[in-house]
């Protein structure tokens, strides 16, 4: 190991301060006495301590560059003229060389031991590796898959629930509807059988005004016979002194001769009804009498405008100059001629 040699002296100290920029308050210059150590290539040390630890060289490198930037900027703050010196706080040593060792336990490697997780299972749920997945692609389409059936069952669920709910609506319906035509059918029947009744029971205070005839003209037939260009009656003929008979119980309000009527009688009922009996051979009652249903009131004959013997039957609702069907108002009354 050589010696150290005594430090000559340096022709290029500077006597002036200024020389370099320096102030005159930065103190005396100190001579430089280098040993062995501080003269040794820093590759060298670089060497040296690459042998020693692996990644330690480099964590010592990084440090001491750390240390003299710190040392540096320091200087210079302190440097600065006016100025108050500026403290410098160093890193811990401790927390240093625990930051060392820590990189050289990861082989000197300043990046971080990442998961030793494949990137294939990530996202792997634990009931995704109890049904034998084993990578997460796989496992989640698997779950797109169940998703997208589990829709496609509820919307089939929700569209065989619409139709058989409409079927079932519709039964309801038809139900309903033959329900609803049994009803009316049944009222209609119960309807028809109350006025059957009614009939039965009216026609029992109403009868025919004669027996043994046979219709002949009828109500509205046009023709030259009749004055007003059509038949106003229906006419029941018969033999000349077949009895007539009140249809209905009132009151005898004309008997007598009317011109091409002949010989007829006017019974007119408790509502106002006139019933004309015409073409009679001879009337058996007077005016002013009342007379009950089934009474005679006269005879058949061919008095007047005729061409044969027979009853002509007239009837006038209230008294009304303008008569009716005949036939429709005997027909109302439970009577079928």
């Amino acid at each position: 190991m050589a010696s150290n040699r005594p430090a000559q002296p340096t022709s290029f100290a500077p006597n002036d301060a200024q020389a370099f920029g320096h102030g005159k308050d930065e103190g005396p210059w100190e001579e430089w006495n280098p040993t062995e150590d501080s003269v040794l290539p820093i590759r060298g040390r670089h060497r040296t301590g690459k042998q020693r630890g692996g990644g330690l060289a480099r964590s010592s490198t990084v440090l001491g560059v750390g240390v003299i930037a710190a040392v540096g900027g320091g200087g210079i703050a302190s440097a600065a003229p006016g100025k108050p010196p500026v403290s410098i706080s160093l890193p811990d040593l401790a927390s240093v060389t625990h930051s060392a060792e820590a990189l050289i336990s990861h082989g000197g490697s300043s990046t971080p031991k990442g998961s030793t997780t494949p990137l294939t299972s990530v996202g792997l749920t634990s009931a995704d590796t109890a049904q034998g997945a084993t990578d997460a692609g796989e496992a989640l389409r698997a779950r797109i898959m169940q998703q997208a059936q589990s829709q496609q069952a509820h919307a089939d669920s929700t569209t065989q629930q619409a139709a058989l709910s409409a079927v079932v609506k519709k039964k309801a319906d038809d139900a309903e509807a033959k329900a609803d035509a049994a009803k009316k059918k049944a009222a209609e029947a119960a309807k028809a059988k109350a006025e059957t009744e009614r009939l039965a029971e009216l026609a029992k205070s109403y009868t025919l005004p004669t027996s043994s005839y046979t219709l002949t003209s009828r109500f509205g037939e046009a023709g030259a016979l009749w004055s007003s260009g059509y038949h106003t009656g229906l006419d029941f003929a018969a033999p000349t002194g077949t009895l007539i008979k009140a249809i209905h119980s009132g009151t005898v309000t004309e008997a007598g001769w009317a011109g091409s009527y002949g010989y007829r009688t006017i019974l007119t009922l408790d509502d106002g009804t006139e019933l004309w009996f015409c073409h009679q051979s001879s009337i058996s009652v007077s005016v002013g009498q009342k007379v009950a249903t089934g009474d005679v009131i006269g005879r058949v004959g061919a008095t007047g405008n005729v061409t044969g013997p027979h009853l002509h039957l007239e009837v006038h609702p209230g008294g009304a100059a303008t008569p009716i069907d005949p036939m429709a108002w005997l027909q109302s009354r439970g009577l079928n001629p």
